[in-house]
């Protein structure tokens, strides 16, 4: 694996992979990476024969109270992961290859409504800073697929969105939610947990499979449902922003009639903001 820092570098080698006839797969991190991040690496084997990997750390999705500076980086371990998993290329650029005018000032990409709701009312900004620099990242890197985690499945929707809307020719694969034994989505934040907040961490998991259990069953008091869900986590000690089902396609509203669903959860426990989901396919 080879490791570049600059936008022109990235250009070069994904050219002379192209010349040869070679599809290139492109898995976007923000590094600190764990078992989950290499599973896309090995979803992306599926799709391509060159594999590119970036790790930024990116200041436009981060709001002034939240953890910009003390954001784990592990640049060497990260290094040491995507090689063992297969990685051809890994992107590493600084702020001021990506924001050359600094990101306060650089253009941006927003995807109307859906960046407003759930993650984008609790971190105004988010979604926005996350489009803009996927966007910008696509034109970098121009891949031919591009794998982004299900446990972030607003960001997936945003992404597929903007990228249907701006004619971007890249496809976007969407790969499971890595879990550890007992539930919990792997996320670089869960480190943030001390020992007792990690075992009571679970219960967001948990609480979202009650709450798909009642939709799978027909349930569509979906008010009583999130209001359930809500209450449980309150009561068991965390600190929820939402609890929240929607229709799985473009995270409106559902009615009795939808089929395809999505529960989904943030919820603070300690220092970490942990999010989740589940699917729903309904009878």
């Amino acid at each position: 694996m080879e490791t570049v820092t600059t936008i022109r570098a990235v250009r070069e080698r994904v050219r002379a992979w192209r010349t040869g006839g070679q599809r290139v797969v492109f898995v976007p991190t923000m590094g600190n990476l764990h078992a989950g991040h290499v599973s896309l690496i090995e979803a992306a084997r599926r799709h391509g024969e060159r594999f590119v990997a970036s790790i930024f750390v990116n200041p436009m999705q981060f709001g002034p109270n939240e953890d910009f500076a003390h954001y784990p980086r592990t640049p060497r371990e990260d290094e040491r992961m995507l090689a063992a998993a297969g990685c051809d290329l890994m992107f590493m650029p600084d702020v001021a290859e990506i924001y050359p005018h600094g990101a306060e000032r650089a253009t941006r990409v927003e995807v109307p409504g859906l960046s407003r709701i759930l993650e984008g009312e609790f971190r105004p900004g988010h979604m926005e800073g996350v489009s803009t620099v996927v966007a910008k990242l696509f034109h970098i890197v121009e891949p031919d697929v591009a794998v982004f985690g299900e446990k972030d499945f607003q960001q997936l929707t945003v992404i597929r969105r903007m990228v249907a809307e701006l004619c971007m020719r890249v496809e976007i694969v969407g790969a499971p939610t890595l879990r550890d034994t007992d539930g919990l989505a792997l996320s670089s934040r869960n480190q943030y947990l001390t020992p007792a907040e990690r075992k009571l961490a679970p219960v967001i998991h948990a609480t979202l499979e009650a709450a798909a259990r009642r939709l799978r069953a027909g349930d569509a008091q979906f008010a009583s449902i999130e209001r359930e869900g809500f209450e449980k986590l309150e009561n068991a000690g965390l600190r929820p922003d939402y609890f929240s089902v929607r229709r799985s396609d473009d995270l409106g509203s559902p009615t009795a009639e939808t089929r395809a669903l999505v529960a989904l959860a943030a919820a603070r426990l300690g220092r970490a903001r942990l999010i989740d989901n589940v699917q729903v396919a309904r009878p």
